[in-house]
């Protein structure tokens, strides 16, 4: 039976303002030419995406960005303005469907102010539920980059700690500079690899610069099951004991606790049943929310494996839908 009313939050659009082709960062070159000009036809047309919504049981999607965004634009003045107009322009779709589309904001974090008032407009004037930011951002150059827990940041998530929105961590492809270890096998690089390992790693960094011990309401989406974090972070935590206090970060509590308290996690693009066991049994049902990765995943494959999963009904309308709506106050 399929599940009606879900609500899918990793799903990507290309607008028109940044169609330049670093837009979809280095996908178009790593597969196939049908599969990628299905995919860049599907970023852009929504009849397509609301056909398949319709079929598959999907009611409610929050759009965003594709990857890297804002976030590749080393001139912060540009991340700025093209943000903003990035937002206006994503809000002009979600308006022409208000009851199937909502919005995650593009946020320049090379201004860390900005992107404080950015999202404060994007959440109070155009109505968005929160924000996604593709991982690092790039300052000055392809190789000088800002991460979300250094201490110029903390001023923006002040800022959405008091807005009381979720952000969610999407990957972008690794520095250039740290891609050695992928040498001759490039397909590694992005979403089948390099993706996970980065935002996985981002978000650790996240829990141990003691950003929420800081803002203990904050909340971060991780996608494609947590980046592995359900099944890896245990050992971190493990080893961590007997690692002095001054190299182990500034955290106050066991890793899993931040995991289980300050994360949703999504099944985007990741449709394995032991996987999504395993991390219903680390962080509980409440805790994890239905999305497809549209259009890099298709809404029949995720749609189908999500419905028949072997959970309980209420764990299935809860991860389907109702975390989702209670989480982004959708109803």
């Amino acid at each position: 039976l399929m599940m009606q009313g879900k609500v899918a939050l990793e799903e990507h659009v290309v607008l028109p303002t940044l169609s330049a082709p670093g837009a979809v960062g280095s996908a178009a070159g790593a597969f196939e030419a049908d599969y990628f000009a299905d995919v860049r036809r599907r970023l852009t047309d929504a009849s397509l995406r609301l056909d398949d919504m319709d079929r598959f049981g999907i009611e409610t999607m929050v759009l965003s960005l594709s990857q890297p965004g804002v976030q590749g634009m080393a001139e912060p003045a540009q991340a700025v303005e093209s943000a903003r107009r990035l937002n206006d322009d994503l809000a002009e779709i979600v308006a022409r469907h208000p009851r199937r589309f909502e919005g995650f904001a593009a946020l320049p974090m090379q201004d860390p102010a900005a992107a404080g008032d950015e999202l404060a407009r994007a959440v109070t004037q155009l109505g968005f539920k929160g924000a996604l930011v593709n991982g690092f951002s790039n300052l000055g150059n392809a190789e000088t980059v800002q991460y979300l827990d250094e201490p110029a940041a903390w001023e923006f998530w002040e800022r959405a700690a008091a807005l009381e929105v979720p952000v969610y961590l999407h990957p972008r492809d690794p520095l250039i500079t740290q891609r050695r270890i992928y040498e001759g096998y490039p397909a590694l690089v992005g979403s089948a690899w390099g993706f996970g390992v980065e935002t996985a790693t981002h978000a650790l960094r996240l829990i141990m610069s003691g950003l929420f011990d800081r803002f203990p309401g904050l909340t971060i989406v991780l996608g494609h099951l947590g980046e592995g974090l359900p099944f890896l972070l245990p050992r971190v935590e493990h080893r961590l004991r007997h690692v002095p206090q001054d190299l182990r970060g500034r955290q106050a509590r066991p890793m899993m606790s931040y995991l289980r308290e300050n994360f949703f996690i999504t099944t985007s693009g990741a449709f394995r049943t032991a996987a999504l066991l395993d991390t219903l049994l680390e962080v509980g049902a409440d805790r994890v929310l239905f999305s497809v990765d549209y259009p890099y995943e298709n809404m029949r494959e995720q749609s189908e494996w999500f419905d028949g999963l072997p959970i309980s009904d209420a764990d299935r309308a809860k991860i389907g839908a109702t975390n989702a709506r209670r989480l982004l106050s959708l109803d």
